[in-house]
């Protein structure tokens, strides 16, 4: 249970960013003392950090996040590896052979999308299969719904490694959401992992194609 509870921490803090142990007690409904316990030694084990942050009255909150070695809990599809095929694809065929990849998986992906999608027509559902499709990825997708649409939030990269190594991957993936998505629909990357956001997320929106 102690492990059960350390990973709901970790997943906690991951999908949803700093929080209070407060927060955290009251979204996984165990209690602050618990909480408290279990972010101690996962603040020992170096997997959280703290920061006490003052508010305009009364005692400062102490706000908890995930350190890098808290983010490197979670799975970035063997990222040594991977780096290690693109240098050495760079170094065998130079950028054309990067770009050829990155292009051959995209169609692959973009062929596997339009199929999950290609019955919907209601922009709501298909945004929302396109979250499950990226969250069976391991990308942790959520969508939340605002007055302009819909945020369609990844709170982690299973390609992070790659996609640091060669930022052809995330300029392939916006042109990806934006092809399977229709050309009645507008979308736009407003956070990005690697500009220093804790996340990637997409405005997606109808829009006046006439």
């Amino acid at each position: 249970m102690a492990d059960r509870t350390r990973t709901r921490l970790l997943n906690a803090l991951k999908s949803a960013g700093p929080q209070t142990a407060a927060d955290l007690a009251q979204d996984l409904s165990v209690t602050s003392v618990a909480v408290r316990q279990h972010l101690d030694g996962l603040h020992q084990d170096g997997l959280v950090d703290f920061e006490d942050v003052k508010g305009s009255v009364g005692r400062p909150k102490r706000v908890w996040d995930l350190t890098s070695a808290g983010h490197q809990q979670f799975p970035d599809s063997h990222s040594t590896l991977i780096v290690g095929l693109l240098s050495g694809l760079s170094d065998l065929y130079g950028d054309d052979g990067l770009e050829k990849l990155i292009t051959h998986r995209e169609e692959k992906t973009r062929q596997s999308y339009t199929e999950a999608l290609s019955d919907l027509a209601d922009l709501p559902e298909r945004v929302e299969v396109l979250a499950d499709l990226r969250s069976r990825e391991g990308y942790m997708a959520e969508v939340i719904r605002d007055d302009d649409g819909f945020l369609l939030v990844e709170n982690h990269c299973s390609i992070c490694a790659a996609a640091t190594a060669c930022q052809g991957f995330c300029r392939s993936e916006l042109r990806l959401f934006r092809d399977v998505l229709g050309p009645d629909v507008a979308v736009e990357r407003v956070e990005h992992l690697l500009s220093g956001d804790r996340r990637c997320m997409y405005r997606i929106k109808p829009q006046d194609c006439s």
